[in-house]
């Protein structure tokens, strides 16, 4: 099931198994024996995301010293469902770039926070918790300057990551590193995948959806985790 329907979940072919022989089979054996065959379950790609991999891969080669002396950031929403639109498709090493390993992603607004964070080869930034949209100004007085720079003062060389979203690409974002002399990490479009904080945010969500809560607990979790 899981070669034929790439999106298929664990706990829905634990119960397909079931129906068929009556013997009780549980999600994690299922993801258990599948990784065992090679598959294993990655967020998809979008075609877009698919041209830009290949585009960017093609055109640099990143050595070992600079990803550990990268900072890597982004924000992340925690949301108070369960569910973070995080479809999982299994696949075999080396096909991430199939037809049916790529999917549209359908993104819409849902109760939750809103967290910023960084994370390098030996530490992390504090985490940030910020509400509304985040546009440039607020990205520098409320990450940059308060957060940022007090962390990159304790590195001795930097190599600062962030994606690619408009408050990361105005202009005076852009002007705030260059005077500050800090060398910016030349991002992927559409790649968050390729960062490390992606495996955090993860992580987290393992952690603090066990059950519901308001906004100012979530954001206690996220804290605590």
């Amino acid at each position: 099931m899981a070669v034929t329907d790439r999106s298929v979940t664990s706990r829905t072919i634990a119960q397909h198994i079931q129906s068929v022989t009556h013997h009780p089979v549980s999600a994690r054996t299922i993801r258990r024996r599948l990784q065992k065959s090679g598959l294993s379950a990655r967020r998809p790609l979008t075609q877009n995301h698919r041209r830009l991999c290949r585009q960017w891969r093609d055109e640099r080669k990143i050595c070992t010293a600079e990803w550990n002396e990268s900072v890597f950031t982004d924000e992340s929403r925690f949301c108070l469902q369960h569910h973070y639109g995080w479809i999982r498709v299994w696949r075999h090493r080396g096909e991430r770039m199939l037809n049916s390993c790529v999917m549209h992603r359908h993104t819409g607004p849902a109760p939750g926070i809103m967290v910023w964070g960084g994370i390098r080869y030996h530490s992390r930034t504090p985490l940030v918790r910020f509400a509304g949209t985040l546009n440039n100004q607020r990205y520098i007085s409320e990450v940059l300057e308060p957060v940022v720079l007090l962390y990159l003062q304790g590195l001795p060389t930097t190599i600062f990551q962030q994606d690619n979203v408009r408050p990361h690409m105005a202009r005076i974002v852009q002007g705030f590193f260059v005077n500050r002399q800090t060398e910016l990490f030349l991002w992927l479009a559409r790649s968050p995948d390729l960062s490390l904080t992606e495996n955090m945010v993860a992580e987290l969500l393992t952690q603090i959806t066990s059950q519901d809560a308001i906004p100012d607990q979530l954001w206690q979790r996220v804290e605590a985790a």
